[in-house]
């Protein structure tokens, strides 16, 4: 093969990532209702998507239309990894426990980190009494839960998580402080 074809399949296979990796961001961000960033990648997309394609379509050979495959894959699987990072959005978690004593010292651990809280005596399998922590978090404070649930050495807990479109009133979603063991 030639190296300019080599430098061309290359240079495709990138700007595809790239092109990708804008293209998955988008799809995140417009199901997250943030729209004003949406409109640039959308342009920048239709560009760049313009300008692979006929680069595509007038070559001769597999190694570039092979190339613009792998770089869509390649592009997602990176689009992915960066919205794992950001973790954009708003949870509500429901933690269900049967030892009364550990759900409320976590509610009360959530609250004194700024979180709202609820919790609620709740029917389990059986109708065994069991007890239900509720917070509403950002998806990126995740981790905060987790670092307080493993403060109260709870392994393997029962938890729902919920994706939110948004929340009204009172609620806090994001800690005010920062968890001190």
């Amino acid at each position: 093969m030639e190296m300019n074809i080599v430098i061309g399949v290359l240079i495709l296979f990138v700007i595809t990532t790239f092109t990708n990796v804008l293209a998955t961001l988008k799809t995140i961000l417009m199901s997250k209702k943030i729209m004003n960033p949406v409109y640039l990648l959308v342009f920048l997309d239709g560009i760049i998507f313009t300008t692979i394609i006929s680069k595509v379509a007038n070559s001769n050979g597999i190694e570039f239309t092979i190339a613009y495959a792998l770089g869509k894959t390649i592009g997602v699987l990176i689009g992915g990894k960066i919205e794992d990072r950001l973790a954009l959005g708003i949870i509500e978690v429901d933690l269900f426990l049967n030892d009364e004593k550990k759900a409320s010292g976590i509610a009360q651990k959530l609250r004194e980190t700024g979180y709202t809280v609820n919790n609620f005596n709740v029917g389990g399998n059986n109708e065994a009494e069991r007890y239900q922590v509720e917070v509403v978090m950002n998806r990126k404070e995740f981790k905060v839960l987790e670092s307080i649930i493993n403060d109260f050495d709870v392994k393997n807990p029962t938890l729902k998580i919920k994706t939110l479109n948004k929340v009204d009133g009172k609620i806090t979603t994001t800690r005010l402080k920062e968890v001190i063991g």
